[in-house]
């Protein structure tokens, strides 16, 4: 089974036990996150398509740790000026775990009344 998920503005696809790094979420470690912006799931072949999200789907994972990425260099030069300036950027992170991708059990396709 796995999702696809929007966490921070970034879609990611995960499956449980899954460690990934993300934008920074929160300042508490082993803290208890859940996402509920989840716009695919695929469940062993049936897979359910959101509109922008399926409803009732949410993806629970643990905050192990907060780092910083690696340095991104910014270097802006004026040519024959003498104009010069590096700087350098690190994007604060989290690293988090998937613990479980759950499913409403009410979201089975029902009929739509609106065949008239």
């Amino acid at each position: 089974m796995y999702a696809v998920v929007e966490i921070g503005g970034h879609q990611y696809r995960v499956s449980e036990g899954d460690v990934l790094f993300v934008d920074k979420q929160s300042d508490e470690v082993d803290q208890a996150l859940t996402f509920d912006r989840v716009m695919l799931i695929n469940d062993d072949g049936k897979v359910t398509v959101g509109k922008p999200a399926v409803e009732g789907a949410t993806v629970e994972a643990t905050l192990l740790d907060n780092v910083k990425s690696d340095k991104v260099i910014v270097f802006k030069k004026k040519r024959r000026k003498g104009y010069q300036v590096k700087r350098g950027h690190r994007q604060p992170m989290s690293q988090i775990e998937i613990n479980t991708i759950s499913v409403a059990s009410d979201s089975e396709e029902q009929p739509s009344s609106e065949e008239e």
